[in-house]
């Protein structure tokens, strides 16, 4: 390098000093910099990984502390169920043919309160059933001598390898939810007057439920018109809109349609449900309008547009007891369970199933 100085011109020499002055600093910079860039990154999102990590493991631990275990012994009895479609006959305990009916009947997302309002309405509806069969002189008609059929001609059940498939990776939350609120009501029933009660359960209220008598023969005392504002609020299935061909509703319902929809008249019971309405010169049941029709609910305007139809319903379904929408509705705003039944079914209270119905409770 000393040799290659004295070459240099003054002025050269110089400049060289003070290139070689600011060169050093100069990559110390860059050097600097280049690091900061590599590492503030790692700095920043290593905190929300292991952030990440330990929220995961709060949600493992906080699942495992809420995971609710059935013992066989927690039910007095078990149910024998005839499955629809492999034509067998399962049987499975009280309780935890309750957790799969409620998981079948409720999405397992509504609040915890109204879970539990359906499991006693599911295991109401199950000795309810039970004690009738026992009571009565008529043979058993199901099938395989099972108790129940898993479909909606009894209640909508399925198993637990069902409900894993279903639900995927959300089955360890949805089926543990759903276990705690049964586990909070084991053995208890909805009774009026010391029996337990017929817990009829729909979706959807259209703003009230309907008295018994208005769709079904019998007038139950619990079975009463009650209001049910918070269906419309929260429920997807309020509303709805089905259009049909003129002909496709004269084949269901057996009519000749001679003149235009604003001439149909129509009698409402008190919760603004079609009673009646008089299509074609025939007077028709709302209830046979509805399931002729396949229409969400009883409560429907019916608008002609040329040789179609329009029904625009409120509510989903036969609008009779406790609505889901609505017992969620409740649970929102901080009701209990028991609040939710005594409140859908007059008059209703909570008993034990060994002090209601002690025969079917010793039953193995």
């Amino acid at each position: 390098m000393e040799k290659w100085k004295h070459k240099l011109p003054k002025n050269k020499w110089k400049q060289n000093q003070t290139s070689n002055k600011w060169r050093k600093p100069t990559l110390f910079i860059v050097l600097g910099l280049f690091s900061i860039i590599l590492v503030i990154p790692t700095v920043i999102v290593l905190p929300y990984i292991q952030g990440g990590e330990a929220e995961n493991k709060s949600v493992d631990v906080e699942a495992k502390a809420q995971e609710v275990v059935l013992q066989e012994n927690d039910s007095p009895f078990s149910v024998s169920v005839y499955r629809s479609e492999s034509k067998k006959v399962e049987s499975v305990p009280l309780e935890e043919y309750v957790v799969r009916v409620v998981a079948s009947e409720m999405p397992a997302d509504f609040e915890l309160e109204a879970l539990k309002a359906q499991a006693l309405a599911a295991r109401t509806y199950v000795v309810n059933f039970l004690m009738a069969q026992e009571n009565s002189a008529q043979p058993n008609e199901i099938p395989g001598d099972a108790d129940l059929t898993d479909t909606v001609q009894h209640q909508v059940y399925k198993s637990d390898d069902e409900l894993r498939q279903q639900w995927g990776t959300d089955y360890n939350w949805k089926v543990n939810k759903i276990k705690q609120a049964v586990a909070a009501t084991m053995g208890e029933i909805v009774t009026y007057n010391d029996q337990p009660i017929t817990p009829a359960f729909f979706s959807t209220s259209n703003g009230y439920t309907e008295d018994s008598e208005n769709y079904w023969p019998n007038e139950l005392p619990y079975l009463r018109s009650v209001a049910s504002p918070w269906d419309e609020k929260i429920s997807p299935k309020f509303l709805d809109q089905k259009i049909l061909t003129v002909a496709d509703v004269e084949k269901a319902l057996g009519i000749d349609i001679k003149q235009d929809a604003a001439t149909f008249k129509t009698t409402r019971t008190e919760s603004n449900r079609v009673a009646t309405i008089t299509m074609g010169g025939k007077e028709i049941s709302g209830r046979d309008v509805r399931e002729k029709l396949n229409l969400r609910s009883t409560d429907f305007e019916v608008t002609q547009k040329k040789d179609h139809l329009v029904f625009t319903t409120k509510g989903y379904g036969h609008g009779v007891g406790m609505s889901q929408y609505g017992a969620n509705g409740m649970a929102k705003e901080g009701k209990t369970y028991k609040d939710i039944v005594t409140y859908y079914y007059k008059g209703a209270e909570v008993s034990e199933i060994n002090t209601t119905a002690p025969k079917l409770a010793a039953r193995k």
